[in-house]
């Protein structure tokens, strides 16, 4: 399994950037999670069995029209949790 921990930086709280990115996972086959951070940050953890699933749904972020709101974002691979079902908003 391939799973990663994703921090975006801007504009992304307050403008629907969790409840995009929801939408998106949905056309990919990933697990996870995003939530705000108290920073400004959005955190965000995505998994798959297929590591070209989750590296697509992290490009895909970056490139639909969220890609604007994103200053900067870090990506760090992880161990993958065993407990993730569907992808949901925290």
């Amino acid at each position: 399994m391939t799973a990663y921990h994703v921090f975006f930086e801007g504009t992304v709280q307050g403008v629907g950037f969790r409840y995009a990115v929801k939408r998106l996972a949905a056309g990919y086959e990933v697990s996870g999670w995003i939530r705000n951070l108290p920073d400004g940050r959005v955190e965000m953890l995505a998994s798959s069995w297929d590591p070209d699933e989750v590296n697509g749904f992290i490009r895909a972020i970056a490139d639909s029209n969220l890609g604007p709101l994103i200053r900067d974002h870090v990506i760090e691979a992880v161990a993958a949790p065993n407990d993730l079902r569907g992808f949901t908003i925290r």
